[in-house]
């Protein structure tokens, strides 16, 4: 069941995924019509879930559940990385890698491997001010107050 991702409780499970590139205006709207037609039919043995998404910068996909009335199941968690795979697939885009660091750069995001953002925090080209997307948030709470964050507020900072 498809809902608007504002009316999803701060409670709501929370997948992000990070493209590797920016998706083109031709692209945002197939891959918002491709979202509404799976969420819409999204289920969990026999149950719909009630969910919704959003996208940010024109390359994260940020899926939320509300498991208050349907938690997600193995194979509904499976349905929705396969219908990423398939986004991944179409649009020859990096959306599952998960060692991949994305940061502001200005008005600008980045995308780095973790290697080379690494190599960066050494050379000081970023520092623990750069602000960077914690993808590892787990609900919509914390998708809101910590998601976008300084990189000593996130993980990151361990590299700073």
């Amino acid at each position: 069941m498809l809902v608007a991702f504002e009316s999803l409780p701060e409670t709501a499970r929370i997948w992000i995924y990070q493209a590797n590139r920016s998706f083109s205006t031709e692209e945002l709207d197939e891959i918002n019509g491709a979202l509404n037609t799976f969420l819409t039919k999204w289920t969990a043995h026999g149950q719909d879930l009630k969910a919704g998404y959003e996208i940010r910068y024109n390359r994260f996909i940020i899926l939320a559940l509300d498991q208050s009335l349907a938690a997600a199941s193995g194979c509904s968690i499976d349905a929705s990385v396969h219908f990423i795979q398939s986004l991944e697939q179409k649009y020859k885009v990096t959306l599952l890698d998960k060692m991949n660091v994305s940061y502001k750069q200005g008005e600008f995001v980045a995308y780095k491997p973790l290697l080379d953002f690494k190599k960066m925090a050494k050379a000081k080209s970023v520092s623990s001010n750069t602000i960077v997307f914690n993808n590892l948030v787990n609900n919509k709470g914390e998708y809101l107050t910590h998601w976008e964050v300084t990189a000593s507020e996130s993980w990151h900072s361990r590299f700073m």
